[in-house]
C-alpha cells in the first residue's frame, strides 16, 4: 500500500523533541507523503510545517471548550481528507484519536508513560528507545509495541564565530542544549564547568529555571564565563564551534542533541540517563557519569581537553555509531511501514 496522507496531531512547545517532529515530518514530505497537522498556536516552528501542510491551531486543554471544537476539527478533517494514518504525539494528542475505520491510529512516544488512559483508541504504540515498550507492557498493554528511534537533522554543521557570544577563540567551550527545567541537570553541568578554571559554559535554550542557573552562576563565581543564548533554531552550530559538549540529565528518554553534538563532531560526556544509557558506550563513543555527579563531568571535561586522540577516538566511535542506531532512512522505512499497517518490526 503506498502511503499518501498523514495527519500529526502535536501539543508540544520547545525543544529538542519539537525539532525531531519537524525533521521527521520533512522527512516524510522528501517522500511525498501528503501531511496536516493540529499544533497550538505560537510555535517558532509553526513555519516549518505549514510548508508541509495545512495546519489547524490549538490549544486543547482538558478544561477548555477548546477541547471539544478540537474534536469536532479532527474527527472531520479524518472523515473528509480520508488519512492513511493519524500519528497522535504524546498523551495529550492521544485523548483526540477516534475510532476511525480503515485508518492506522498510532502515538508516538518520546517519554516513559505513567499510564495508557489516553492509548484507547490506538492500533499501536511506538516509543523511541526499547525500555518505553517495556514500560507500556508493564502497564498492561497487549497490542503491538514497536521501537523506532530517532534520527538527528541532516545539516552541514557551520560552526559559529565565538565571538557572538562573546568569549575567546582560544577558551575551552562547553556547549549544553535543551529547555530549562530541572530534569535537565544544567545546575549539574553549572558546577562543574565551575570546577573548570578558564573554561566557558554555552547554555543554548531557555526555560523556567534560567533564572535560578543565572544566579548559581553568581553564586559559583563563573557568571562572567557562562554564555546563555536563549533558544537557538539549529543549535547544532554552536556546538560545532564548541571543544565538548554535555547532556547532565537526570531524565532523559533518548537525547536528541546528545545525537547532535555526534554529528558535529564534537566529544561528549553524557549522565547515564535512560536514553544515553541504552546507546552510548561509555569510554568509546564518550565518557559516561552516574546522574547529578558534577565532579564526574568535570574530570571527563578535564580529559577531552588534556587528551586530543582520546577526543578524535569518542569523535569518531560516535559518528560510526550514530549511522548504525539513527539512520534516516531506516526510520522513514519504519513509520511508512506502520502507515500502511505493518506492526511485525
Amino acid at each position: 500500500m503506498t502511503v499518501e496522507r498523514v495527519l500529526h496531531i502535536h501539543f508540544g512547545k520547545e525543544g529538542g523533541a519539537e525539532r525531531f517532529f519537524v525533521n521527521l515530518a520533512q522527512a516524510f514530505a522528501a517522500r511525498g507523503v501528503e501531511q496536516r497537522f493540529v499544533i497550538r498556536p505560537g510555535r517558532t516552528w509553526d513555519a516549518d510545517v505549514a510548508a508541509l501542510g495545512p495546519v489547524i491551531h490549538n490549544n486543547f486543554g482538558r478544561l477548555s471548550p477548546m477541547a471539544l471544537v478540537a474534536h469536532v476539527q479532527v474527527d472531520r478533517m479524518v472523515k473528509r481528507w480520508k488519512p492513511n494514518a493519524v500519528m497522535a504525539w504524546m498523551p495529550r494528542a492521544g485523548r483526540l484519536l477516534h475510532s476511525w475505520p480503515g485508518v492506522v491510529k498510532l502515538a508516538r512516544m518520546g517519554d516513559f508513560p505513567k499510564s495508557l488512559k489516553h492509548f484507547g483508541k490506538c492500533d499501536t504504540l511506538v516509543g523511541n528507545v526499547p525500555g518505553i515498550g517495556t514500560r507500556c507492557r508493564d502497564l498492561g498493554w497487549t497490542r503491538p509495541m514497536l521501537t523506532i528511534s530517532n534520527f538527528p537533522r541532516q545539516i552541514v554543521p557551520v560552526p559559529i564565530d565565538r565571538a557572538s557570544l562573546d568569549t575567546p577563540e582560544d577558551a575551552f567551550v562547553v556547549a549544553a542544549s535543551g529547555r530549562f527545567v530541572p530534569r535537565k541537570g544544567f545546575d549539574v553541568l553549572i558546577r562543574a564547568v565551575a570546577q573548570l578554571p578558564g573554561a566557558y559554559l554555552w547554555l543554548l535554550g531557555d526555560g523556567q529555571e534560567r533564572g535560578a542557573l543565572e544566579a548559581l552562576t553568581h553564586e559559583l563565581g563563573i557568571a562572567d564565563r557562562v554564555r546563555f543564548s536563549g533558544w537557538v533554531a539549529e543549535p547544532i552550530h554552536a556546538i560545532a564551534a564548541a571543544d565538548a559538549f554535555v547532556m547532565p540529565s537526570r531524565h532523559e528518554p533518548l537525547g536528541n542533541t546528545l545525537l547532535e553534538a555526534w554529528q558535529a563532531g564534537v566529544p561528549t560526556v553524557s549522565s547515564r540517563s535512560e536514553g544515553p544509557e541504552w546507546f552510548m558506550r561509555d569510554g568509546i563513543d564518550g565518557i559516561m557519569t552516574e546522574i547529578d555527579d558534577h565532579s564526574a563531568i568535570a574530570a571527563g571535561l578535564a580529559r577531552i581537553r588534556d587528551d586530543k586522540a582520546l577526543a578524535a577516538s569518542y569523535v569518531a566511535a560516535a559518528r560510526d555509531r550514530l549511522e548504525q542506531y539513527f539512520s534516516k532512512d531506516a526510520v522513514v522505512d519504519a513509520y511508512l511501514r506502520v502507515f500502511s499497517g505493518d506492526f511485525g518490526h
